[in-house]
C-alpha cells in the first residue's frame, strides 16, 4: 500500500518530513531509493559473520546471552525434547505452537498438551520454527504468517525455537539475502522477528532482569536433519 492510498500513512510521513525539515522527496531520490530496493547492498559484516564452524559460533553467541540450546538428530526427537524442557523448566505440560505439517506429524506424548494458534493469556510455552539462524549474534530470525503468529514469540513465558542447522547463516545479510530468494522480490512476511536471547531490560538501576517484556526463558533446539 502506498503513502497516497493510505491517507494517515501519509499524514504521518508527512509530520516526520517537517520535523526533520525535509520536503516531499525528489525525482532522484527516489530513484535512487527504487534503485536499492531492486538490488539491496550487503552492509558493513564484522568479521565473526563470516567463522567456518556456524554452528558452534551460534551456540556460543546464543547461551552468552542467555539463551539455552540443545542440539537433536531429526524432528522426530523434537516432542521429547520438548516435554523434557518443559519439566526441567518446571512448567505445566501444555504448549502453543506454530501450525506446522513437520510439528503436525509427529507423535507427541499423550500427556503434553498441544494446540495451535495465536498465544493467549495462560499460554506458558510456545513452540516456533526459525527460518534462519545468525551465528554473528546468536539471533534467531522468524517470520510471522497466518500459521506463525507472532504472539508466539512474546507472549508465553518460554519461548522453545527449533532451528535447522543448515539454516544458520555467518550474517544478518545472508539472512536477508536468503529471504528475498524464498518468497521472491519484492515480497516480505508481515512481521520479521530477530530475537537474541530472552527478553531483558536494565532500566531499574541497571539491574538485568529477564522477561521483562516478552519470555524469559528462550530455548534453542538446533535440528541436524533439515
Amino acid at each position: 500500500m502506498t503513502a497516497a492510498a493510505d491517507p494517515a500513512r501519509a499524514a504521518m510521513l508527512a509530520r516526520i518530513q517537517g520535523a526533520l525539515g525535509r520536503g516531499a522527496p525528489s525525482e532522484e531520490q527516489r530513484r535512487r531509493v527504487l534503485q536499492r530496493c531492486a538490488a539491496p547492498s550487503a552492509n558493513l559484516i564484522p568479521a565473526r559473520g563470516r567463522e567456518n564452524d556456524r554452528i558452534a559460533q551460534f551456540i556460543a553467541e546464543a547461551e552468552r546471552v542467555n539463551a539455552t540450546t540443545g542440539r537433536l538428530a531429526g524432528w522426530s526427537a523434537v516432542p521429547a525434547a520438548v516435554a523434557e524442557t518443559l519439566s526441567a523448566a518446571r512448567l505445566p505440560p501444555r504448549l502453543r505452537m506454530v501450525d506446522d505439517a513437520r510439528l503436525a506429524s509427529l507423535a507427541w506424548p499423550a500427556d503434553l498438551a498441544v494446540a495451535t494458534g495465536k498465544a493467549v493469556d495462560g499460554d506458558r510455552a510456545s513452540l516456533a520454527v526459525a527460518f534462519a539462524g545468525i551465528a554473528e549474534t546468536g539471533t534467531v530470525m522468524l517470520l510471522s504468517s497466518p500459521s506463525s503468529p507472532a504472539t508466539l514469540n512474546f507472549l508465553p513465558e518460554m519461548h522453545i525455537v527449533i532451528l535447522p542447522e543448515q539454516a544458520i547463516v555467518g550474517a544478518y545479510e545472508d539472512a536477508w539475502a536468503n529471504l528475498r530468494t524464498a518468497l521472491g522480490a519484492g515480497v516480505m512476511p508481515r512481521v520479521v522477528n530477530w530475537i537474541t536471547g530472552p527478553s531483558r531490560t536494565a532500566d531499574i538501576e541497571q539491574t538485568l532482569l529477564l522477561g521483562a517484556h516478552g519470555p524469559r526463558l528462550l530455548h534453542i533446539l538446533l535440528l541436524a536433519e533439515a
